[in-house]
């Protein structure tokens, strides 16, 4: 009982690292996940343009677009935010070209100059009408007007884009408000009804998307949506090149950050056991053993290294799959399945590397992988119900608390429940698995199966057995060379003859287990 115990939190002792940083990135992961979604939404968009054939002085105000509501995104994940850009591709009239999940609407220009590109956005709906027109338009004014959902020719001076944020290349905002502020002066004596349109212009100009909580969009000059527009339509386009964090770097951060975390509780889990037996040899002697206190430094170093790298890389995959790098279909996979994946799979090579250089046997490493994945299963079931069991709880102390400490606590509350059942599911494996081994090797005992070379049948008597049976053995010979010798001499003792009386002995053998995974002759 206390020997299964032992092992099975030796199991979590030396898993509960991967097991943490699965969880951890999966519940509070969320910022690093959606950040990495929108870093890669954002460049799929833009390398959807590949092999258009418009030119790129045409294509770059659609490129905008894209990257405006691509980098607000990027950015509202980094921060945390919900709010989201949606690029709207309509062509129906006065429509906002992209529009904010909080409501907010922007049109977006990026004309030739700041001065074209202001005009188009101060365009009234008395010019659109005659553009209208222009272009083949049959429908008399009062018709366009009612279709337009107009209803008296009182707003034929009004700006079209009227509500709307008006967003143009930021090298062009001085130019632009400089024009907007002498069309102003100069209409207001000459048409004081058009100064509305440009007054409105002015005030709702911006070089890029934001909303009232600060996240905003990267402006974007005219030269560099051009050269965007070039990229796009090569479809060599990567956020990096813009000096926007890559996916990669984005994950790797998280998971070094993850990784830090890991190896704090791995050590202390390391250490904990050694301080216990320190304290409790210095109560029982009085005496400080120097020797466990050297055991706790090493269990300090060597638990906070592995627990780092089995940390990181649980944390690293864990953010992959939840951000879709891995495909689709494994967005949703369970942190358990991660973590115990991990574990294992570090567990096995370090064991392999044991085995290459002599310090362990095959059948040794395929005796701890078999028991490793029995306590695995065992970890894996508690952790998937111990969260289950602290997600519950969670919710209810959250939904009591409520706000983001309540999200908080929740979350923290489910993790927990998930390291409790992975540990109460470790210790349950290693009951599992001892009682299975016991009966196999019995099983192996009596039949002499070997379960696929898994137990070794050793069927050669050991030396110190057949000579007390009286057998003789040889070896095969061997070539000694000659060696010499100096002469001596001894004196010569008197020793009193004495007889030993025949007797007969008998051994009795029977088969049983001699190692691990080991089944040979026993004397009883």
């Amino acid at each position: 009982m206390v020997i299964g115990f032992r092992e099975g939190f030796e199991f979590f002792q030396r898993n509960a690292d991967a097991l943490f940083s699965a969880e951890i990135a999966t519940e509070f992961g969320t910022k690093t996940s959606n950040y990495v979604e929108e870093l890669t939404a954002l460049e799929e968009s833009i390398n959807a343009f590949k092999d258009y054939k418009t030119p790129s002085a045409q294509l770059k105000g659609d490129i905008a677009e894209f990257w405006a509501a691509g980098t607000f995104n990027v950015n509202a994940a980094k921060s945390g935010a919900i709010n989201r850009a949606v690029v709207n591709r309509s062509n129906e009239y006065a429509s906002a070209d992209i529009t904010l999940k909080s409501g907010e609407n922007f049109s977006l220009k990026y004309n030739a100059t700041g001065t074209d590109s202001a005009k188009q956005q101060a365009i009234s709906v008395f010019q659109k009408f005659k553009e209208y027109q222009s272009h083949g338009g049959k429908d008399s004014l009062a018709e366009y007007l009612n279709k337009r959902n107009y209803s008296d020719e009182s707003v034929l001076s009004d700006p079209i884009y009227s509500g709307q944020f008006r967003v143009i290349p930021k090298d062009q905002m001085e130019d632009a408000v400089k024009w907007l502020t002498q069309k102003i002066q100069k209409e207001s004596t000459i048409r004081p009804d058009q100064v509305k349109r440009y007054q409105d212009t002015l005030h709702m100009l911006r070089n890029k998307l934001t909303d009232n909580n600060g996240n905003e969009s990267i402006p974007l000059s005219k030269e560099e949506a051009h050269k965007l527009a070039e990229i796009a339509k090569e479809g060599k386009f990567k956020a990096e090149d813009f000096n926007l964090t890559s996916q990669e770097i984005a994950i790797m951060k998280a998971a070094l950050k993850d990784g830090f975390t890991a190896a704090a509780i791995t050590m202390v889990l390391k250490v904990a056991p050694e301080i216990y037996k320190a304290i409790d040899y210095l109560i029982k002697t009085g005496e400080i053993n120097l020797v466990q206190f050297k055991k706790i430094g090493f269990a300090a170093v060597t638990g906070a290294g592995e627990g780092f790298i089995r940390g990181a890389v649980a944390s690293a995959i864990s953010y992959c799959c939840k951000s879709g790098m891995l495909g689709e279909g494994l967005k949703n996979l369970s942190p358990g399945v991660i973590g115990v994946g991990v574990a294992l799979t570090m567990n096995t090579l370090k064991n392999a590397v044991m085995v290459s250089i002599g310090k362990k046997t095959r059948n040794e490493l395929t005796n701890e992988l078999i028991r490793d994945m029995f306590v695995s299963c065992g970890a894996l079931a508690g952790s998937i119900l111990g969260k289950a069991g602290g997600t519950i709880v969670g919710g209810v102390v959250g939904t009591y608390i409520g706000g983001p400490t309540g999200v908080a606590i929740a979350k923290a509350l489910s993790v927990a429940g998930s390291l409790l059942g992975s540990f109460v599911g470790s210790i349950a494996g290693t009951f599992v698995y001892n009682t299975v081994y016991k009966t196999a090797i019995s099983f192996c005992i009596d039949t002499g199966v070997t379960l696929f070379g898994i137990v070794k049948q050793d069927y050669k008597l050991p030396e110190d057995i057949i000579e007390e049976m009286g057998l003789q053995t040889f070896d095969f010979d061997s070539f000694q060379p000659d060696t010499f010798e100096t002469e001596s001499f001894s004196f010569d003792t008197f020793e009193i003859d004495s007889i030993k009386p025949d007797t007969l002995g008998i051994t009795m053998l029977r088969r049983g287990v001699i190692g691990v995974t080991k089944v040979g002759y026993l004397i009883d």
